[in-house]
Formats: C-alpha cells, sequence, structure tokens
C-alpha cells in the first residue's frame, strides 16, 4: 500500500536512517492520539490483528504486546531472540514471550516519559513494568520477510544483555547508587580485610613470613578497590541528587488526581 494514497495521514522522513528506536520516538512525539499502535513495515506483521490488540488494551491495560508464536523466521534469528526473551524476563520479572515484537499497542503519555535510546524499543514492555504500567501479551500472526533482510541475529545478544544491565540499574539504582558501588565496596573491603588479619595472625603467632605471600597484595588490593568504590557511590550520590534538583525531574508517574474541596 502507498502510504501517499491513504488519506487524514502525516509521513514523516528523516534525513538518514537514525535506527528504529529513533524512528519510534519520533513518531509517538509527532502522534496526535493518545493511543498509539506500532508496527514494523516489513510485512512480516499483520495488520489485521490491531483489533486483537486493542480489544485487550481497551480492558484496562497500558500496554499489550504482540507475540509471535508461530514465528516464520531462520534458528539463526529463533534462538538469539528467545534467550534475550529469557534474560528480560529474569532481569525484569515481567514474563513475556516476546519482548521484540514490533507490533504494540500503548499509551502514548506512558512511552513519552521513556528516554529511548540505541536499540531499547525492544525492551518497551520491560521499561514500562518498571513504570508501573499494566502490560498484557496476545498471539499474533508472523509472515515471512518478502523483501529486505534482516540485521537482528547473535551478534546482537551482547547488545542485549548491556541494553538489560544498564536499564536494570538506571530503574533500579538511579535515585541510590550508594546502594550498589557501597554493597560492592564493603563487600571486596572486607575480604580484603579478612585476608589481611589472617595473614597478620599467621606472622605474629607463628613467624611466617608476607614478603613472599601473594595474599598479602590481594588483600591489601582488594580494600583498596573498595575504597574507591565506596568513593564512586558517594560521587554518584552527590551527580544524582544535583541533577534531579537542577532540572527538576521526576522519575515517576502519576495515572490518577483526585481533588475533594468538599467542606
Amino acid at each position: 500500500v502507498n502510504l501517499k494514497t491513504l488519506p487524514s495521514i502525516t509521513i514523516i522522513h528523516l534525513r538518514r536512517n537514525f535506527g528504529q528506536t529513533i524512528a519510534l520516538v519520533t513518531g509517538i512525539k509527532e502522534a496526535q492520539g493518545e493511543t498509539i499502535v506500532t508496527l514494523d513495515g516489513d510485512l512480516q506483521n499483520d495488520p489485521e490483528d490491531i483489533p486483537k490488540l486493542l480489544a485487550k488494551f481497551d480492558e484496562g491495560f497500558d500496554l499489550v504486546n504482540g507475540w509471535r508464536h508461530r514465528r516464520q523466521d531462520p534458528l539463526s534469528k529463533k534462538i538469539p531472540s528467545r534467550v534475550a526473551n529469557w534474560l528480560a524476563s529474569k532481569i525484569s520479572g515481567l514474563s513475556l514471550h516476546d519482548n521484540g515484537c514490533s507490533l504494540k499497542v500503548f499509551r502514548k503519555e506512558l512511552v513519552s516519559n521513556l528516554e529511548l535510546r540505541g536499540e531499547l524499543h525492544r525492551l518497551i514492555p520491560m521499561l514500562a513494568v518498571w513504570r508501573g504500567a499494566k502490560v498484557a501479551e496476545v498471539k499474533v500472526k508472523h509472515h515471512r520477510r518478502v523483501s529486505g533482510f534482516s540485521k537482528y541475529g547473535l551478534s546482537r545478544v551482547p547488545r542485549v544483555v548491556l541494553d538489560l544491565i544498564t536499564m536494570k540499574f538506571l530503574y533500579s539504582y538511579l535515585d541510590r547508587p550508594m546502594q550498589i558501588f557501597g554493597g560492592v565496596g564493603l563487600f571486596l573491603s572486607f575480604i580484603g580485610f579478612c585476608i589481611s588479619i589472617v595473614l597478620a595472625w599467621q606472622r605474629l603467632l607463628y613467624g611466617i613470613p608476607l614478603f613472599n605471600r601473594p595474599l598479602l597484595l590481594l588483600g591489601v588490593l582488594l580494600v583498596v578497590i573498595g575504597f574507591q568504590f565506596l568513593c564512586v557511590g558517594l560521587l554518584a550520590e552527590i551527580s544524582i541528587r544535583t541533577y534531579f534538583n537542577t532540572t527538576n525531574k521526576n522519575d515517576y508517574i502519576i495515572s490518577d488526581k483526585t481533588i475533594n474541596r468538599k467542606q
């Protein structure tokens, strides 16, 4: 279908290929409605499934994700996708079969507040759940690719893993970085301190020399590294507090607000 022949439609062209995430972000910003439907242009997703997703969406969900339960792709794409979906489920606690399906329905205000970069469009359901969204999944049809080629394969798995780690840190520890850096620092320092105590005990009671003990270097190194982690945590806390105080940015979304003015 030639989009230019359709009535009441806005077509947006980017000056170059900025990637799928930027394309989605641009479309979401330009959309006028409050309900957004996303769909790839490779003809593998079927537009006939959109009413099914909208029906589920009307049940009170904030995001409805498609599930290509009979995916028409080679194993070179299915296996990395299953690995990525399993990792996303374990990290986010959201059990979805197909995070990467581009056929989705969601509220504009929900995704407009997400800072999407790189290839984070594949993690939209996970990010939405961390913002308190209600997410559902609906089985959709999937067709064989008839034109073009997919860039997704085993080479994308490391990128997805790094994105998952980054998002887990940002959404779980962004407002309290000292908990993760300080925790690691205290653990390493404690191990190094214990090693040093044991070596000192052996030296004082049994006269065992320390100059040829690699454990001594390990103990001192762990204490120093642990102290550095604590310093990084303190600096991160100062940076985060400065960021939120200067930008007045809130890391939450208000879903409803009721004002009772009765006396």
